[in-house]
Parts: C-alpha cells; structure tokens; sequence
C-alpha cells in the first residue's frame, strides 16, 4: 500500500478523522460537558443501532463489574423492568435512526430517568418539543468515525454513575496517543500492526473474544462490514469449544482471530493456549490481537482503534471507498 492509495480510495477522508481520534477523545472528555444529576439508580438501558450501539456494547463492558444492571437495546422494545430507578440512555448520532425515536417516545411515558445523545436530527427535535434531557454531539464524518468522540463526551457526562475514574480516563488517552503512532497512515510500513493485520485477512474473518472484551469484537465485525464491505463472524472463546470449535474439522476460507486480553481470566488463558495449539496441530493459520496493560477503558479503546483502523486499510486494500453504505441507506429510505 502507499500513501497515494489512502487519498484515492479514501476520498472522503475516513482516516484523517482517525489519525486524530486520541486528540478528538481528550478535548471531548476536557470539554466543559456538565454532568448528569440522578440518584438511586440500579438499571441502565443503553439504547442505540450501528455506530451508535456500539457505544451501548462498550458501556455494558465497562459496567459488567459494577452493581448496576446494564440492559441493551438494538431495537424498538424497552424491557419490562424499566422503572423509577432505571436510566435509560438514548443514543443516536446521526439523530434520524428509527429504532432509538421510538425508544425514545416509549420512555418519555414511563418513570424512568432518561438521557439522549444525538447531533441533532428528528431525535433533536423530539427531545426539544417535548423537554427531554438532550445532549447535542456534532459528528464527525460518519456515526462510526465518532465513536470516539461520543464515548468521551458520555465518559463526561455520565461519570457520577460510572465506576471509571478520570486516572483511568488519562491512561486510556495515553494508550491510544501509543497506538495512534504505530497504526496511523503516518506510518505506511511493515512495523503498522492494522495494516498488517489487514494484508492477512483474505478471507471470512471468525473474530473469538473473551468475557469483558466483547464490544471490541462486535465493534471488529461491525467496522469490517461497514468500511471494507466484508463478511465476519464472531463467538465467544468459551462457547466456541462446546460447538463452534467442531466446524474446523472441515476446511474452509475463514480466518480465526483471537482477541485476547492481557488478564484474561485464569482458566480463559488456559483455554486459549488450548486453541492455539489445536490450530497448529491442524494447519490451521490464525492470528493473535492482545490488548494493551491497563484499566477496562484502556484496553477496549487501544483494541478498538487498532481494529477500526485495520477494517479501514482493509477497505484500502480492497480498492474500495470506507465511507458510503448505500445497502443501508436503501433500507432507511424504504422505512419512511
């Protein structure tokens, strides 16, 4: 690949707004974002699709230690346990998603907490008619290419109810300022472990992730099939060796990769060596992507930038263009 590539295939400039995205994350969280004010609450539902959804998937992992319930919403129901001590999170970037409006129209009749994220959109507008407690977010470029900027913002916001201190806030940020030199388009070269990763994969990506680590998995398939107009799969490691492991006895075109985290649990670790050394022993080619030392935030945020950004030059790769999703779009315009 050379530099020319990124600017002919990517004309939009997807990876510009990746290049910055360690700045973009620590000017959202230095922001002067006031907090949100709510006491007694046991119950988050993080509502929202695509880009936005992710955002949903990475706060549940965030929380999966907490003593809070965390539900998710990739659709038009609210479960049947929201109530009085339940904060409903709303998010939708591009401010016109479906699903998340009618969520929203749900919610705004129960009693219930209720925040919503958005720039702007029918979203926006609902929550100004009808006095909903509403954060204007601009995007940039794209849902997906403001993942980064919305987390932080909702790092911000959100932190009374979150078990996230801003130490481990500011490490984070220095880990993906780290990451950002070794995979940016800055550094075109063999050392640049997306662009690597993404020379390999030739094939159907099966992503395996751990307990903990399953929004970047998603956020991997996702990305994949969005920017590079890919196939992926994704399993759980653990499930994976009760019936998914079986499918390898056959050959195939996909592609295994092991999202590892580096404290895994004890017993995950154990059965990941397990794998590997299945896969030798067959023949079977599979990378490894381990996640950097540090605090949850830490290590979802540098995996996820370094899988976001392999599904970009992916697309590069491709001779293809990150940006347009013209399938979603025909099915949006059939909705209206």
């Amino acid at each position: 690949m050379l530099p020319s590539d990124l600017q002919k295939y990517d004309p939009n400039g997807m990876h510009n707004v990746y290049d910055r995205w360690p700045q973009i994350a620590r000017d959202s969280y230095e922001s002067d974002l006031e907090a949100i004010s709510c006491d007694g609450i046991d119950h988050i539902v993080f509502a929202g699709m695509g880009g936005s959804g992710a955002i949903g998937d990475l706060f549940s992992d965030l929380l999966s230690k907490s003593k809070i319930h965390v539900s998710l919403v990739k659709g038009y129901l609210l479960p049947k346990t929201v109530d009085k001590n339940t904060l409903v999170v709303i998010t939708s970037i591009s401010g016109n998603s479906h699903e998340p409006l009618i969520v929203l129209e749900t919610a705004r009749r129960l009693d219930c907490s209720l925040i919503v994220f958005s720039s702007g959109g029918k979203i926006g507008n609902f929550c100004s008619k009808n006095n909903c407690e509403f954060r204007n977010i601009p995007m940039i470029h794209s849902p997906r290419s403001s993942f980064v900027k919305y987390v932080y913002s909702m790092l911000k916001i959100l932190r009374p109810i979150l078990p996230i201190s801003k130490n481990e806030v500011d490490e984070s940020l220095v880990q993906l300022n780290k990451v950002c030199d070794v995979i940016s388009s800055a550094n075109i070269s063999e050392t640049n472990s997306a662009l690597n990763l993404a020379r390999w994969i030739s094939g159907i990506p099966l992503i395996y992730y751990p307990h903990g680590l399953q929004s970047s998995a998603v956020r991997f398939k996702s990305s994949l099939q969005e920017n590079a107009k890919a196939h992926a799969m994704i399993e759980d490691v653990i499930e994976a060796c009760h019936n998914g492991i079986v499918a390898w006895e056959k050959q195939s075109s996909v592609q295994p990769i092991l999202l590892r985290g580096h404290d895994d649990y004890i017993k995950t670790k154990e059965r990941w060596e397990i794998i590997k050394k299945y896969f030798e022993e067959n023949n079977i080619d599979f990378r490894e992507v381990k996640s950097s030392e540090g605090n949850i935030l830490t290590k979802l945020m540098s995996l996820i930038y370094l899988l976001d950004y392999t599904s970009i030059y992916k697309a590069i790769l491709n001779k293809t263009d990150p940006s347009p999703v013209k399938s979603i779009d025909y099915i949006k315009k059939k909705l209206i």
